[in-house]
C-alpha cells in the first residue's frame, strides 16, 4: 500500500476533542484535497465515537476506496475484564465492533495497540491470521512495542506461519527520541513499516509551550498527567528544551510546527507521521510540513538540543516495561 507521509489521525474526533459530524467532516475532507490519504484511528478513541465518525464520512463521500484506513485494538472498551487486551475471544469480537462503526467491509491495516503481558504473541498472531485471510483485514501491525517484541512477532510470525506485522507505530518527536537506538533500526532491519504517533510532542512542539508564557490547558493532561505536570523536572526540561526549539525554528524561517514534522519524516526509517487535528486551524497549520526536509545545519542543532536517542520524560514513550511499574515482578516471593 502506497501512503502519504502525513496521517490524519482521529484521536480528536469525537468527544476527546469535542468535535461532532459536522466539524470532523470538514477536517477529514480538508485532508483528503490535500493529498492525504492514510486515516488511523483506534476504536478505544471517544468510547468508539471517532470510528462512527470516520465511517460515516467515508460511506457518505464515497471515499472509502481511496483511503487507507487503519484502526487499532486493545483497549478496555468496557468493564468486562475480557473487553479488551489482546486474546483471540476480543480480538474477534471486536473487529466486527470496529467494521461496524466503520462502515466498511475490510480494516486496510488493523493495529496491536499495545503489548499485552498476559497474552503470548502467538496467539495474538492467529487470530490476526485468521482475520486476514476470511478478508476482514488486509494487513495487520503493532504499535508502541518495544525493539525486541517487534523482533519476537517477526520471529513466531516466521516460525508458526503467521501474517507478519507489517508496521509498527512508535512514539517519535524531537522531545522523544527513544526509538533512534532500537525501534526505528529494528523496523528498517525487518521491512516494517513506521506510523510515527505524537510528532508534535502532544502539544509540546506547536508552539504554545514557551518559557515566561502562561501554559495552555490541554485535554490530553487528563489523560496522561505525567507528560503535563509542571512539577516534575523532566516537564520543566521539555520545556526548556520546546523554547530552545522554537527559537532555532524562528531563525531557520519555519514554524515549530513545520520543523518538528519534517524533523521525524526525515528519519530514513519514518514512512509516515500522524497528525492529531483538533480543529480546521489546526489542521491548516501541520499539512505543509512534508513540502521540504529540513538542512543539515538545523538538524545538527537539534541534535545539540535534544540528543540523539533521548526520551526527556519516559512518560511520552506510551509504554513502560510492566517490571518498572509492579514491584513484584522485580522481587523474589519468600
Amino acid at each position: 500500500m502506497k501512503v502519504s507521509p502525513i496521517c490524519l489521525g482521529g484521536m480528536m474526533l469525537g468527544w476527546w476533542g469535542e468535535n461532532g459530524y459536522d466539524e470532523s467532516s470538514k477536517i477529514l475532507q480538508r485532508a483528503i484535497d490535500a493529498g492525504v490519504n492514510f486515516i488511523d484511528t483506534a476504536d478505544i478513541y471517544s468510547g468508539g465515537e471517532s470510528e462512527e465518525l470516520i465511517g460515516r464520512f467515508l460511506a457518505e463521500s464515497g471515499l472509502r476506496d481511496r483511503v487507507i484506513l487503519a484502526t487499532k485494538v486493545h483497549g478496555a472498551m468496557g468493564d468486562d475484564p475480557n473487553q479488551g487486551g489482546n486474546s483471540r475471544r476480543w480480538i474477534m469480537r471486536e473487529v466486527d465492533d470496529s467494521l461496524r462503526r466503520l462502515r466498511t467491509d475490510w480494516i486496510d491495516l488493523y493495529q496491536i495497540h499495545r503489548p499485552d503481558p498476559l497474552v503470548d504473541v502467538d496467539e495474538t498472531l492467529g487470530a490476526l491470521t485468521d482475520l486476514v485471510r476470511a478478508g476482514k483485514v488486509r494487513y495487520i501491525g503493532s504499535s508502541t512495542f518495544p525493539a525486541h517484541q517487534v523482533v519476537e512477532a517477526q520471529w513466531v510470525a516466521e516460525r508458526r506461519g503467521r501474517e507478519r506485522f507489517v508496521s509498527e507505530q512508535p512514539p517519535y518527536s524531537i522531545l522523544a527520541r527513544g526509538v533512534e537506538a532500537d525501534v526505528l533500526p529494528v523496523c528498517q532491519a525487518h521491512g516494517m513499516g513506521v506510523l510515527a504517533w505524537s510528532p508534535l510532542a502532544g502539544g509540546w512542539l506547536t508552539g504554545r509551550y514557551r518559557e515566561g508564557a502562561e501554559l495552555p490547558e490541554s485535554r490530553r493532561s487528563v489523560l496522561v498527567p505525567h507528560r503535563y505536570d509542571m512539577a516534575l523536572p523532566e516537564n520543566r526540561r521539555k520545556l526548556a528544551a520546546a523554547e530552545r526549539l522554537a527559537r532555532l525554528a524562528d531563525e531557520s524561517g519555519l514554524s515549530l510546527i513545520e520543523m518538528s514534522l519534517r524533523f521525524v519524516l526525515q528519519h530514513p526509517g519514518v514512512t509516515s507521521a500522524i497528525i492529531g487535528p483538533r480543529t480546521m486551524e489546526h489542521l491548516e497549520s501541520q499539512l505543509t510540513a512534508a513540502d521540504a526536509e529540513l538542512p543539515a545545519d538545523v538538524l545538527d542543532r537539534i541534535d545539540e538540543i535534544v540528543p540523539p536517542g533521548l526520551t526527556i520524560n519516559t512518560a511520552d514513550a506510551g509504554w513502560q516495561p510492566p517490571a518498572l511499574t509492579d514491584a513484584s515482578l522485580r522481587r523474589r516471593r519468600s
